[in-house]
């Protein structure tokens, strides 16, 4: 009995606690530029799309148990009928209708598997956008749910008719939110948002507090974009990532070359983790990424990498949407 309960204590501490994976209380995104929703609630209706994404990650293949992360997510900005007055050359005025909006609502479903934990959960998100003369200010909260789940599966069991092991809730419920903040121009932008400001506790049984806690984590975003040509841009951008326990502080630095905003490539590396080869291409209304990483940390002597695949519709890019969406 002792045996079993220390092997599930084990298991939980090293997925909670540990420096390595205790970063990964939230997943990793390689292509979080392409929807960084994801990590900012304040993205939500932005740019003025309606955007649906889909990502899926699996992480250090090879590794049993190692961690993956779907994510489907919708956004769109909300618009309200309005009409304008405009003077024409014969002295009249016309009235011309509007669709000016500042709201943005986004929301997504999302799985993931981290050891012998899975989460599985939605988040709502409503944002405001501030227009100003040649940029935006947006404000965003999101609302989240999700459950917490152990797979006995993938735990070594000594004793099956440990009490400890049979009483506890295998299945938890969570609730939490996130703030963001962004700003963005022409040629760059800056983000910032915190993510499980309630720190939930997680609480497996009812024997009392074991301890494990949703910990806060903070997300600083910044890109730029430099025009070669019209046809070509160099892309760079920063991500910092922390939590309430320094431990996980983690920096990725990308660097994204377009071509005429339908093909892209680059490189990224996040500090004590990986090195990454992205690339994708756009087709109509539609975006394909997939970006490699190479493990750089010791684990790579028992991993083939993680591999991340990116799938983005994107609707409303026309006359209209520059009409009301007074970015620049």
């Amino acid at each position: 009995m002792q045996n079993k309960k220390f092997v599930l204590l084990f298991l939980l501490s090293v997925i909670m606690k540990a420096p390595l994976l205790h970063g990964q209380q939230l997943p990793i995104y390689s292509q979080y530029f392409m929807n960084k929703f994801l990590l900012n609630p304040a993205l939500a209706g932005s740019d003025g799309y309606t955007s649906a994404n889909l990502t899926a990650r699996e992480q250090w293949v090879g590794v049993p148990n190692s961690p993956s992360t779907h994510a489907l997510s919708l956004q769109t900005r909300l618009l309200k009928r309005s009409y304008i007055s405009k003077s024409t050359f014969v002295r009249r005025r016309t009235r011309h209708p509007s669709r000016g909006g500042r709201v943005g609502l986004g929301g997504y479903l999302f799985n993931d598997r981290n050891g012998i934990l899975s989460r599985n959960g939605f988040q709502f998100s409503y944002a405001y956008h501030i227009p100003m003369r040649t940029s935006q200010l947006s404000f965003g909260l999101a609302m989240n749910a999700y459950q917490f789940k152990i797979n006995e599966d993938d735990i070594f069991v000594l004793d099956p008719g440990d009490t400890y092991l049979n009483n506890y809730d295998k299945v938890v419920f969570i609730p939490d939110a996130n703030f963001g903040a962004y700003y963005m121009t022409r040629d760059y932008y800056v983000g910032f948002s915190a993510l499980n400001l309630f720190r939930s506790a997680i609480k497996f049984g009812n024997t009392g507090n074991n301890g494990y806690q949703l910990y806060r984590h903070y997300y600083i975003m910044g890109g730029y974009r430099f025009n070669f040509s019209y046809d070509l841009s160099l892309r760079p951008s920063v991500l910092l990532k922390s939590s309430d326990d320094l431990r996980s502080f983690q920096t990725t630095l990308t660097a994204t070359l377009y071509y005429k905003d339908l093909y892209w490539g680059g490189l990224a590396y996040r500090t004590g983790d990986a090195l990454t080869i992205l690339g994708g291409i756009k087709y109509q209304n539609y975006y394909f990424g997939y970006a490699f990483d190479y493990t750089t940390s010791d684990i790579r002597k028992f991993s083939f990498g993680s591999h991340e695949f990116m799938f983005a519709a994107k609707f409303g890019d026309n006359a209209r949407r520059y009409r009301w969406l007074n970015r620049y």
